[in-house]
């Protein structure tokens, strides 16, 4: 971890690094995801069961390649019943959470005209599950939790199965989620045929779920043809801490992010130069315990951070301009600092609150805007499944009413035939 304090010189390029790190270029892979996505759509079935063969060694027919209702019996009993009760225990409290974000359509009559919004969820969507050692039945719940409560018809799961296997808990967790369809498949030719349908997979209307770079790249390719979530970045997490902070604590929660990828961000901010050195200790410490030893070592030495601020508020600032995924506050008068945190797709209050608890059971989406998106974007929820039409019905007399602003408005815009469609109108109302 490096150590460094705001007033220092080397403060402002490592922020405008920080600033950029969600800046595309390019990433090696547009044209292999581009041929992949016109071979799905030329070929359909065939193309996606080659391209399983060949990237996870899996062979399936256009009968085998869907997940039967005995697979998913099958898994259950496979299952380790400590990991099947945190998974209704999770998913229990991600329903009670989301159903509080349910919205209803609206109308209001005013000068002649019922003016609202009708809200309907999406027909179908399409979620993409990794496979192999990412394997999470936790991001199932999120995504697919959010969209049964919001009312989608269809629910598609598409999971990689590398040499044929897949996570019994993956499939559980569907199961309790209630996902309707699971397929076999992978990468970016699941998501091509999640956006373009084959003759075995009908096509949803949005994606959703975490992936690989030739997964983010392929949703990037098909948006417009289909929704997508967002294109997430590597995780991240930024703890505001003041002296009263316990170190370990820090130090856990710094690594319960970087254990992700090489490529996370564990930020620390604090007012006490003592305690970032306390943590920079602990996180030493505490590695020696943890799998994944490799990739946490090279993610503390590429990105984390201890910066050392003047006061709380220098420190606020620092964090509503990193905009981080996950924002831990554990410092004297807590809860009012995070009404001033303007910036976070999370926010975890006290020290009593790892981000961990909200990755899997607290009820908060863990699906949450990664770099610096949280300035604009929100956490997965049920509002991203549902969709919103405008209903707009006027009286004749509310038309005549309105009619010469409607006229002056289009002529002053040089659309004559829009003025016209009103004057025709107001002329026949007129006799």
């Amino acid at each position: 971890m490096k150590i460094v304090k705001t007033s220092e010189k080397v403060f402002g390029r490592v922020m405008k690094k920080l600033d950029s790190r969600m800046s595309y270029g390019p990433t090696g892979v547009e044209d292999i995801v581009s041929d992949i996505i016109a071979a799905v759509k030329k070929r359909g079935d065939t193309a996606l069961l080659s391209y399983t063969k060949k990237l996870d060694r899996a062979s399936y027919s256009t009968r085998t390649i869907k997940v039967s209702k005995a697979e998913i019996s099958g898994a259950r009993k496979k299952c380790d019943p400590k990991v099947a009760r945190a998974i209704k225990i999770s998913a229990e409290r991600i329903k009670k959470f989301h159903e509080k974000q349910k919205d209803k359509s609206w109308s209001y009559r005013a000068d002649g005209a019922l003016l609202g919004q009708m809200i309907r969820p999406l027909p179908s969507v399409g979620l993409y599950v990794p496979g192999g050692l990412a394997a999470y039945p936790s991001s199932v719940l999120m995504n697919a939790i959010p969209a049964r409560i919001a009312g989608v018809d269809r629910i598609v799961m598409t999971t990689p199965t590398p040499n044929g296997e897949i996570n019994p808990h993956v499939l559980l967790a569907a199961d309790v989620a209630g996902v309707d369809e699971i397929y076999k498949i992978g990468g970016a030719q699941a998501v091509a045929a999640l956006a373009y349908g084959t003759k075995t997979i009908k096509p949803v209307d949005k994606i959703v779920g975490p992936g690989n770079a030739y997964v983010a790249e392929a949703k990037r390719q098909v948006y417009g043809k289909v929704d997508i979530d967002m294109i997430a970045g590597p995780s991240e997490i930024l703890v505001l801490a003041d002296d009263t902070a316990d170190p370990a604590f820090i130090a856990a929660d710094l690594l319960s992010q970087a254990e992700h990828d090489e490529n996370a961000y564990p930020i620390l901010v604090t007012t006490s130069p003592a305690l970032a050195e306390k943590v920079k200790k602990e996180l030493t410490a505490q590695i020696k315990k943890l799998g994944r030893t490799e990739i946490l070592k090279k993610c503390l030495s590429k990105n984390c951070y201890a910066f050392i601020v003047k006061s709380i508020e220098e420190g606020l600032n620092v964090s509503n301009r990193f905009a981080p995924e996950h924002m831990e506050i554990i410092t004297k008068g807590a809860n009012s600092l995070a009404e001033k945190i303007t910036n976070a797709g999370a926010i975890f209050v006290g020290p009593w609150t790892p981000e961990a608890i909200g990755d899997y059971a607290a009820g908060p989406n863990h699906v949450l805007p990664t770099g610096g998106t949280s300035r604009f974007f929100s956490p997965l929820g049920v509002y991203d499944f549902m969709k919103r039409t405008s209903l707009i019905s006027f009286s004749k007399k509310g038309l005549m009413a309105l009619a010469g602003p409607v006229i002056d408005f289009a002529t002053e815009e040089g659309l004559t035939a829009h003025a016209n469609a009103v004057k025709v109108r107001l002329e026949k109302g007129k006799k």
